[in-house]
């Protein structure tokens, strides 16, 4: 189900499923809520209030742990852009030689756990299966 005016949360849904679904029972999916979305003084004094606690600025939306892997998701709309503090981040974790990739689909998603390794429990796609 589409809602709209949330693109991206719907997206994330369907793709947070898929991966319980795809990976090992054992895999940990998690979501980084690092933004408040409140407006004002008061979402303003939240987010500093949540960065002195740890939050980074241009956190991907997803992290997969599974089997000593870690692959970051950024989940954005078709037409979506990276901001600069996102692809700051991008850039620090793949330097580091952690997996990163940008979700645009579910297919997106599924093809970003073929592409760095990630063992799941469903068939590979045909599309990625042939060069």
């Amino acid at each position: 189900m589409t809602r709209r005016g949330t693109p991206e949360a719907d997206l994330q849904r369907s793709v947070v499923q898929a991966l319980r679904f795809a990976l090992p029972c054992t895999a940990i999916i998690h979501h980084c809520a690092n933004e408040v979305t409140e407006a004002g003084p008061r979402g303003a004094k939240r987010q500093a209030i949540l960065v002195g606690m740890g939050v980074h600025a241009g956190f991907a939306d997803l992290m997969i742990l599974c089997d000593g892997r870690v692959l970051f998701l950024e989940l954005k709309a078709p037409k979506g852009r990276l901001r600069p503090d996102q692809e700051a981040f991008r850039d620090a974790v793949l330097a580091q030689g952690f997996d990163w990739a940008l979700v645009r689909s579910l297919d997106d998603a599924l093809g970003a756990l073929a592409d760095h390794g990630f063992a799941t429990r469903i068939a590979a796609p045909v599309w990625r299966a042939t060069p």
